[in-house]
Formats: C-alpha cells, structure tokens, sequence
C-alpha cells in the first residue's frame, strides 16, 4: 500500500470490498460490517478514507431526530479527510493520490449561485438532508454484499473506509498538512470560525456571546479571538466545558442554571448594553431568543449555527427587529468549499486557528460506538476515529 491506499491499478474502475459502520434504525448501535462501494461515475471521486471524526449533525441523525434523515441502512458522516483512489470521467482538479477532506456543502463552479459573490450555496452539490443517492443517476454506490443499498448521507458518508462523492464536495489540501487535523475543516471548525470572520465579520476590539460551547462554538470562539474581540463570553449549561472555552478565547462564562433571570439581561450588564455580535450554536429555539436578545440595540448582529430540528417558528415578535438589531443564519461558515477552504486550511497550518485543541479524543475505527456516547456525555469537542 502507498500513502495508505490499496494498489490504484488494482482497484481502479473496480467495486471496492471495504469496512463500514452502518446505521439500520434510529439510536440503534453502529454495526461495523463489510460493505460494497462501486467505482466514482462521472464528475465522482472515490475516497480512502483515513480519519472521521462525529458532529452532533450526525448524532441528531442517528437518533432519528430530523425526518430528512431517517433513511435505513445508512453510511453517517460528513467530517474527515484522506486520499484520493480514483476518479470519475470529467473531473479535472482533482487526481488519484491527492490529499482531501470531502465537504457537505458543494461548489460545482459552474450553476448561478457559485457564480454569485453573495452566497456559498450551490444548487447541484450544496447541502441536502434529503438527498440519500448520487445525483448522476439516483442511485447508491454502496451495498451489502447481498446486494442491498445502502444510502448516502449529506454528500459525504464518510463512516467507510470508502465512500464515494460528488467532486464538487471535494476539496484538496496541501500534502503537508495534517490530515488528522484537516478533518475538522469538513465540517465544525470552519462553520464557526467561518460564522466568525464571514459572516458577522468580527472587529478587533468587539464584544461577542456564544450560546453552546460544542466544537462550533469553540471555533466561533476561536475566529473572534483571531479577530481581536476583546470580551467573549461562552453560555453553555455545562459547566465542564468552560475550561476549554477558556484554552480557546473565551474571557467570560455564564451557566444559565446559576442565574434566576434570564441570560439576556446578565449579558447586556456585563456589557453596558448588549454585544456586537451572538452565535446561537444549540438549535434550540428559547437559546435563539436569548442570543437575539443579549445583543446591543442599534448594530447588533445574532448568527444562527444552531440545527433546528423542531416545527417551532421563530421565538421573535416582528417589532423586536425594528430595534436595529438583525439576525442571519450561516451554512458552512459562508466559505465557498473548493475555492476558499484551501487558503483558510493554509492558514490553520500557520497556527492562526489552533486545530488541535479541538480534538479531545482519539480511538479507533471499530470503537465508533464509544465515541458516540462520549459525545452524549458532553465529554468530548471532537473524537478522531482512525481507519
């Protein structure tokens, strides 16, 4: 094996046998069972996957939460990195032996919103819970060895020693950089610290509140700090998560628990007023209000990062935003995948966004199981699992 690939001769062109954690229903424990993985069709790259790591997006949906992502069997995953082992006809940027990391949220290039400045959005490759099969030709490049299918998930599927995805959801990165830690670019770390200098464009000297200190709200923390926010105050209702917090630049904590009024109150008196900016990272809908509300009236900007499952509308009366105040959802950080997450990975490799205090644990493939309940537990930021 070179670069931890299989041979490509042998096994380019070819259907590829492979290890593959595999969801059949809702909170059901992950079964590591073999799988088959077809070889990448047109504009398609296969992957060997080296590294996965588990966002709470892929714990909401092995709990069944989200309709959109109750579809059975199932690959999870959508955060990882590795080495290119085969491409598609038509795909161009991308060859055999390239490092990567595979993005959720696609830029082909070529549609109307990857020509437009104003957004990351894409309409063939951009996120879609939904969507449980390749573009190309409605079908999974996944199967039992009996020949069922097995589906896809959010563009990556990445709990497979090999998955294959759209190349408009692939992103090349220097051979130089860790791609244990380049991982975290596929997902958590560049939503937050995207949200950060993308999206609300945090100024040196700015005040700021993040609602869930999880690996999103780490990183909001961390593009702030990067920015020079001088006061970043982290709400969470775990209290073991403040001392990470504070690694990473959080300068002020606040439990919600702790207090009889609510936390919007205590942030506008820490501050003389409100903050610059809120992150709500929890996908909760009361925390949403609160983050709305905890900013200064006039200029205050609140960005949604948080998944909400719920039905619920949003918590805001229409009169509340005639104040100034305005609030915004980001996906992906605002970061155009292929053409800007490549600078951005430059960057964390000269140090400007610490990556690895991100990852708190490490275990092995087949322990998947383990690192989920570690997430349950609030105990873990990011587990790396090795393939």
């Amino acid at each position: 094996m070179e670069n931890g690939l299989r041979n490509p001769s042998e096994t380019t062109g070819k259907v590829i046998t492979c290890k593959a954690a595999i969801t059949w229903g809702p909170g059901e424990p992950f079964v590591i069972e073999e799988v088959r993985v077809d070889p990448p069709q047109k504009m398609e790259v296969r992957i060997k996957i080296l590294f996965t790591s588990i966002c709470h997006t892929d714990l909401s949906a092995w709990q069944g939460e989200n309709e959109a992502q109750r579809a059975y069997p199932r690959i999870l995953g959508h955060e990882a990195s590795g080495i290119v082992e085969s491409v598609g006809e038509g795909v161009m940027d991308i060859k055999k032996g390239d490092h990567v990391v595979p993005i959720f949220n696609g830029e082909c290039g070529d549609c109307l919103y990857c020509k437009c400045e104003k957004t990351n959005m894409c309409e063939r490759a951009g996120v879609n819970p939904f969507m449980t099969v390749m573009v190309n030709d409605g079908k999974s490049r996944f199967s039992c060895k009996e020949g069922k299918p097995i589906f896809h998930f959010l563009n990556t599927s990445t709990f497979s020693e090999y998955t294959v995805v759209e190349s408009a959801c692939v992103v090349k990165i220097d051979p130089d950089a860790s791609l244990k830690t380049m991982t975290l670019l596929s997902c958590g770390v560049s939503t937050g610290v995207g949200a950060a200098w993308n999206i609300a464009n945090v100024k040196a000297g700015s005040t700021v509140a993040i609602f869930g200190l999880g690996a999103v709200g780490l990183a909001v923390a961390e593009g702030a700090r990067a920015r020079g926010a001088t006061k970043i105050i982290g709400v969470d209702i775990n209290p073991n998560k403040f001392t990470k917090g504070r690694a990473m630049g959080i300068t002020d904590t606040i439990n919600p628990r702790d207090f009889e009024k609510p936390v919007h109150e205590c942030i506008r008196e820490m501050t003389g007023g409100g903050v610059d900016y809120s992150f709500e990272c929890a996908g909760i809908s009361e925390v949403l209000r609160e983050a709305f509300l905890s900013t200064h009236e006039g200029w205050g900007l609140t960005v949604i990062l948080g998944i909400h499952t719920s039905p619920k509308m949003l918590p805001l009366h229409p009169m509340e935003l005639f104040t100034g105040r305005v609030i915004i959802a980001s996906v992906f950080g605002g970061f155009k995948g292929k053409t800007q997450l490549p600078n951005f990975a430059k960057e964390c490799m000269q140090g400007v966004v610490n990556l690895e205090e991100f990852i708190t644990h490490e275990l092995p493939f087949e322990k998947i199981n383990e690192a989920f309940q570690l997430l349950i537990d609030g105990k873990s930021v990011r587990c790396m699992l090795h393939l």
